[in-house]
């Protein structure tokens, strides 16, 4: 089939900013809202994780826990620790341990980067969410720091006036469209 040299172009165009685009669809399967209250969020990374089967099944189920994960440097290689992905219910003898720690994939950039900002004092890696982009399952992890109570008052403060100032404009808009 002959086609023309235009629209071979054009395709190729096309199908390159699809790969070369970073985004992609996410399939978020959990978050972690408690860390995001109660650390301040530095620096956001997106990290793959090694899986076994019946845990990627179990993930698509989307039971998954996030509340008591951490990650940890060890060795040279990240790992998340606490993560609750529970034992798949269809799988047999090859059902995985539903705590057990988990490899992160990153950049040897990225790892030696949050190894040392992790040593600093009163920072900490903490996962944010779990997610299928592509097909494959990812993970966001953030170097954070520890907020004090007063941090966290002053925070939903904002938020709580950031929702009343949202509210109050939509009440005139909806005013202003009726008179």
């Amino acid at each position: 089939m002959y086609v023309p040299k235009e629209s071979q172009q054009k395709q190729g165009t096309a199908a390159k900013s699809r790969d070369g685009d970073k985004g992609g669809k996410r399939k978020i399967v959990a978050q972690n809202k408690k860390a995001r209250h109660d650390y301040a969020i530095i620096d956001t990374y997106e990290a793959g994780l090694v899986l076994t089967g019946t845990e990627v099944k179990s993930l698509r189920q989307g039971r998954t826990s996030l509340a008591d994960g951490f990650v940890q440097i060890d060795g040279g290689e990240a790992w998340l620790h606490n993560a609750h992905i529970p034992e798949y219910s269809q799988g047999s003898w090859t059902n995985h341990s539903a705590r057990r720690k988990r490899k992160l994939l990153l950049h040897r950039e990225e790892i030696d980067k949050l190894a040392v900002k992790s040593e600093e004092t009163g920072h900490t890696i903490v996962p944010l969410a779990l997610y299928f982009k592509d097909g494959r399952a990812k993970a966001e992890i953030a170097l954070a720091r520890g907020k004090k109570e007063y941090d966290k008052r002053q925070t939903l403060r904002e938020q709580q006036d950031r929702r009343e100032t949202d509210r109050a404009i939509a009440a005139a808009k909806r005013k202003q469209r009726g008179a």
